[in-house]
């Protein structure tokens, strides 16, 4: 989940911690990372931005390094996350902060969600739930 701390999706920290504390016996892993490419909603350094998380919304989950997701310098990650060439399933654009990547435990890309669907959304729960079938 690309994250920022001054966004209107701020309160999606709480259903992500939630969905941490709930699933991440079973293997499944929240992984924040602030970025401020999207209305520079996340202007902090790393240990500010960590502070932030976790005395305003008790995050537990790892939290990365603030990187860059848009542009000719974006990390390595999003770039393959957001371009076929890189990943060769689709494009899948980041559009806002807290756009959610859902990558199954091969490291493929199985769902990509809106920023505006919250964390503990039925669509959500349900690609953390459900059996795989291969």
């Amino acid at each position: 989940v690309n994250t920022a701390s001054e966004c209107g999706y701020t309160f999606h920290y709480e259903g992500l911690e939630k969905l941490h504390q709930k699933y991440r016996d079973s293997g499944f892993v929240v992984l924040g990372i602030p970025s401020n490419d999207f209305g520079g909603q996340e202007p902090g350094d790393d240990g500010q931005i960590a502070q932030f998380c976790q005395v305003n919304y008790g995050v537990t989950f790892p939290m990365a390094s603030r990187m860059k997701i848009t542009g000719e310098d974006m990390h390595p990650l999003f770039r393959w996350l957001q371009f076929e060439k890189e990943n060769g399933f689709a494009d899948f654009p980041v559009t806002w902060n807290f756009q959610k990547f859902c990558i199954d435990e091969d490291g493929w890309i199985e769902k990509v969600i809106a920023p505006s669907v919250e964390p503990e959304s039925e669509l959500i729960v349900e690609w953390i739930t459900q059996p795989k079938l291969f």
